[in-house]
């Protein structure tokens, strides 16, 4: 749903089971019908993992002890956002999860903290008072500070998100957002190698572009929505690998259970037909009662 702040700020929500509804943060500009069914299908995902942990229970996330979170020994992250309001949000989420969070308001502090905290992450607003968020990142990224870094901004368009990867940003998360993407590629820059830093997956003619945000098979650009493209990025690096159902959800949707659900199904009929378009022989293949492969065309 969109609606309007006092200050005349639109935002988008999407309702929960409770009547309730979860904040997507930041302010929203959808410029043309294409972005707004892209975000569309970005609230039905995000829908449907609340409704199905909704249904679980608090029970279960202790049964199954989010192992992930155990690992990760309470995991020090650094914000640094100048909006006391989304701050607040954001350290309580990550909290919740776990994490133990440093906040800055202001990019000179944060710069500071960086140094001397040494974080495991860090989350960075690029339009920041003192000094702004790329250049707090070019500046770390200069003295070989290596620390991952998901970098929040309101500039959505391809060449801000192209401009903030390439000043060392690690991850890029346009506002307005949900807060549980948030915590999900928070967990993924905390999965990641320390210094996996490639910029393009090639299988074959299949490749993607991780700076760019694109993909294509041979000359043929292929068009993905957002989370096709994860799935696509998840599948590649583990060509000829038999991938279930259960490790899809958890690595693409951060899922912590097996729900019942047929969001995987969906999402990769999407991404087959497009990465396997009319002629081509077969990359993406469904092995019954298992899961999926992507192959090389032998």
């Amino acid at each position: 749903m969109f609606g309007r702040r006092a200050d005349g700020a639109r935002h988008a929500s999407c309702p929960d089971e409770a009547g309730g509804a979860v904040r997507l943060f930041g302010d929203l500009q959808v410029r043309d019908q294409f972005e707004a069914r892209a975000l569309a299908l970005q609230m039905v995902d995000l829908m449907a993992l609340i409704a199905v942990s909704r249904r679980q229970g608090p029970g279960l996330s202790d049964a199954h002890g989010f192992a992930a979170i155990e690992n990760r020994q309470m995991a020090k992250v650094l914000l640094i956002e100048d909006d006391a309001e989304t701050a607040e949000e954001i350290k309580a989420e990550l909290a919740d999860r776990g994490f133990d969070v440093e906040w800055s308001a202001n990019g000179i502090e944060g710069l500071e903290k960086a140094r001397s905290l040494q974080p495991d992450a860090m989350i960075v607003d690029r339009l920041l008072p003192g000094m702004d968020g790329l250049s707090v990142i070019e500046t770390l990224r200069k003295e070989q500070v290596r620390t991952p870094v998901l970098v929040l901004s309101a500039l959505g368009a391809v060449d801000d998100r192209v401009r903030g990867l390439r000043m060392g940003g690690d991850d890029y998360l346009t506002k307005p957002f949900a807060i549980v993407e948030l915590v999900a590629r928070m967990e993924a820059l905390l999965r990641r190698p320390s210094e996996s830093r490639e910029t393009k997956l090639k299988v074959e003619t299949l490749e993607i572009d991780l700076i760019e945000r694109t993909a294509k098979r041979g000359d043929r650009a292929i068009e993905l929505l957002p989370r096709e493209f994860r799935l696509l990025e998840y599948m590649m690096r583990r060509a000829d690998q038999l991938l279930t159902r259960a490790m899809l959800l958890e690595e693409v949707w951060n899922y912590k259970f097996v729900p019942a659900t047929n969001l995987v199904d969906v999402h990769m009929g999407r991404l087959r037909h497009k990465v396997d378009g009319p002629g081509e022989a077969p990359m993406i293949h469904n092995v019954r009662g298992a899961g999926f492969i992507l192959r090389a065309v032998p």
